[in-house]
């Protein structure tokens, strides 16, 4: 018995290199690792952040700002649960398809309004 509890002791489980996952994932169906691959991509998602009326005067005021002064800004977006940012200047806002033009070093592209949570100004 004594033996036994000095090899116990000596044992290093640091040294045990275990493979995960993987060797389960043999076992498995196709639809049960496409399902688990949407499960993890579902817990990533961020949920959109409530904006009230003051956060929204405070992107329409960098907005305004910012196409007035024609310099360059930083915009965080909310889309399909994850935050994207973008950096450009303004160019034109088109109201009635409620989106904004920006043009960064590279190309022109197009916002929605309603994607955007919070805008910077870089100065």
């Amino acid at each position: 018995m004594a033996n036994f509890e000095e090899d116990w002791n000596r044992l290093d489980l640091s040294q045990v290199r275990d493979r995960g996952s993987k060797k389960w994932v043999a076992m498995m169906l196709p639809e049960h690792v496409k399902m688990l691959r949407d499960y993890n991509e579902e817990i990533k998602k961020v949920a959109r952040p409530d904006l009230n009326e003051f956060d929204y005067e405070a992107i329409q005021e960098q907005i305004e700002l910012a196409m007035k002064r024609n310099v360059e800004i930083k915009i965080k977006r909310w889309k399909e649960g994850e935050f994207l940012y973008n950096r450009g200047t303004i160019q034109w806002i088109e109201l009635t398809k409620r989106t904004i033009e920006v043009e960064d070093p590279f190309r022109c592209f197009e916002l929605k309004i309603d994607e955007i949570i919070d805008v910077t100004i870089l100065e």
